[in-house]
């Protein structure tokens, strides 16, 4: 896994057949991959692809749901393209590199790059600790902020553009009937649409509200209608194993087959 800016070169020593190279940047980046050069044989069964995102154990970051392409169209084969893509960003902070090199002594070598996001979506944090804020300007679209961590989540401050005279009229029902809200998601895998859903928050307000999530990845992802302004504000930091032996207080573990 990269997480520095840098040329890379990959240089096979033997036939490498299964490999891949996960990046990752800064919450507020998009990663940029340019090839400098490139020596596989194409004919031969070899590839060089990049992933707009991640995908681990065969689930995706951000999940079908959420990304703004189709899955076909996240692929960028080199042997299709050749070098007139010869630049690639990513629509997140993550992406990665497949790749298959048979012939000892060939390979690629390729300048990655990050460059500003204003209006980050979906985020894959590199550390178990920090502080994030979410915004979703007036667009119809879902974030997905994850962190691959058990967790202690802090909400600070939920902003939701809605009236609450617009709400649901069940609260029982969940927030299935409002157009803007904030979920939190616990599971093992990379996929927030395959994952537990552990809360939702419908009504905006002033924190601090708090959860633990006992899970090996945890998730706040906001659904937007698109017709508001739609903020949330949260600190997290990492469990420690004690926390996870004991837990107490408002707290979802018992759901997770966490592995720590």
């Amino acid at each position: 896994m990269l997480s520095l800016p840098g040329q890379f070169t990959f240089t096979a020593d033997r036939p490498q057949l299964h490999c891949a190279a996960f990046l990752i940047g800064e919450p507020e980046e998009f990663v940029t991959i340019h090839y400098d050069l490139v020596s596989i044989d194409c004919q031969g069964g070899d590839f060089l692809k990049v992933f707009d995102g991640w995908i681990l154990k065969g689930e995706k970051f951000p999940s079908s749901q959420d990304h703004p392409l189709p899955t076909t169209e996240r692929y960028i084969d080199f042997c299709d393209s050749g070098l007139s893509r010869r630049s690639i960003r990513s629509s997140q902070n993550v992406a990665m590199i497949f790749f298959r090199v048979r012939q000892p002594g060939n390979g690629f070598t390729v300048t990655i790059k990050t460059d500003p996001n204003l209006f980050p979506c979906n985020v894959i944090s590199q550390t178990p600790n920090g502080r994030f804020t979410l915004v979703v300007p007036h667009l119809h679209r879902n974030c997905s902020f994850s962190i691959i961590y058990p967790v202690v989540i802090k909400i600070s401050d939920l902003t939701l553009g809605h009236l609450h005279g617009l709400q649901s009229k069940n609260p029982s029902a969940g927030c299935g009937g409002i157009g803007d809200f904030v979920e939190l998601l616990g599971g093992t895998g990379l996929d927030p649409s395959k994952m537990m859903p552990l809360a939702d928050l419908c009504y905006s307000f002033h924190g601090p509200a708090q959860m633990k999530i006992g899970c090996d990845n945890t998730v706040v992802r906001m659904v937007s209608s698109g017709k508001h302004v739609n903020r949330v504000t949260f600190e997290y930091r990492q469990l420690e194993p004690y926390e996870l032996e004991n837990p107490n207080g408002n707290s979802i573990q018992e759901i997770c087959l966490s592995t720590l």
